[in-house]
């Protein structure tokens, strides 16, 4: 197990003196997180996309690491990227195509 924060510890030791109370969330709430995880999951339309075959291999690599299929992974960066969501974690992974390609100005 790995080490616990402080923050963590707090909550595990609230948790085993009972402190904690179990709550259901109202109607409305519940009825906004169904909608919001059926909008979610709806995948009504396909692309094709062309990718260099490094960088495919990065991505079901790190889609390996992350126990997901690499298409899933994909969609999850569009998603989050689109949202404003996207938080960029580094791979024990090496990628293949990192120092290949130079970043392209646009003029």
């Amino acid at each position: 197990m790995k080490k616990l924060d402080a923050f963590e510890k707090d909550i595990l030791d609230a948790y085993e003196k009972g402190e904690l109370k179990t709550t259901s969330p109202s109607k409305a709430r519940l009825a906004k997180f169904k909608a919001a995880a059926t909008a979610t999951f709806i995948k009504e339309k396909r692309i094709n996309i062309r990718l260099s075959a490094p960088d495919l291999m990065d991505i079901q690599a790190r889609a390996l690491e992350e126990g997901m299929p690499y298409q899933t992974l994909i969609a999850s960066v569009l998603h989050k990227f689109v949202s404003g969501r996207l938080v960029e974690q580094s791979s024990s992974l090496t990628s293949r195509s990192s120092g290949t390609r130079q970043k392209r100005r646009a003029p």
